[in-house]
């Protein structure tokens, strides 16, 4: 899988130069080049991350990032050419993940970013030891046998549809964007976009139906993801 970025900023030279560093990379990138058509594109195109310039016309990166972060989890990096900007970006906590003064090396943008999608996609989640028992509820999970029961019931499973409920199950609670879920069920290799995670939650619930169990164990967060219920719910 490669990971995409998109790049808001309305200075054309600086996008262009940024696509093509960052493709050199291995990274798919996207442009979007006002705040109205960054918030668009971040909603459409689903990026594993965001590079978002303060300065913007229509609508300014604080309020784009405000508006993202309402409704997703992506990670995001602002660019900033004035130092009171630094200090409203921590003092506001308006939820960019990280900065960088303009003019910057790409270099330094390329370190930030590969240290940002690594602690958002990778090192945050956990996955139970591979032998351990997993009950929630009435859901069992077996992966030494890679089974799953309600009640005692099988449900049958792909070998990817039982990936995903184990991951989803050994963080439970826990919401996971499209991507992360590809990133961390399909792996970095393979090549598969959003709409198939939804294909195998949908798949997931009607198995978990079809042996007796509650579908909506798997819950929809709107605007940002899935999760597997920890009980906590009423």
């Amino acid at each position: 899988m490669r990971y995409r970025i998109l790049i808001v900023d309305d200075d054309r030279d600086i996008v262009e130069f940024l696509k093509e560093y960052l493709e050199d990379e291995g990274y798919e990138v996207i442009a979007a080049y006002d705040g109205r058509e960054g918030i668009i594109r971040a909603f459409s195109d689903e990026p594993h991350l965001i590079v978002l310039d303060i300065m913007l016309p229509y609508l300014d990166g604080f309020e784009v990032c405000r508006r993202i972060r309402q409704e997703m989890a992506v990670p995001i990096i602002m660019l900033t050419a004035k130092g009171e900007d630094v200090d409203k970006i921590v003092g506001l906590e308006i939820g960019a993940d990280d900065y960088v003064v303009k003019p910057f090396n790409p270099r330094e943008l390329l370190a930030r970013i590969r240290a940002l999608l690594r602690r958002s996609y990778m090192e945050e989640f956990r996955v139970k030891p591979p032998f351990e028992r997993i009950v929630v509820g009435d859901l069992e999970i077996d992966p030494e046998r890679r089974e799953a029961t309600v009640k005692g019931r099988r449900i049958e499973l792909t070998a990817k549809e039982f990936d995903l409920l184990h991951f989803l199950a050994s963080n439970r609670g826990k919401v996971f964007t499209r991507n992360q879920l590809i990133s961390r069920v399909w792996g970095e290799d393979h090549v598969v976009g959003p709409r198939t995670v939804d294909v195998h939650i949908k798949k997931l619930r009607e198995r978990i139906a079809e042996a007796g169990g509650d579908p909506d164990l798997i819950k929809t967060v709107w605007g940002v993801g899935y999760k597997l219920s920890d009980g906590s719910e009423e």
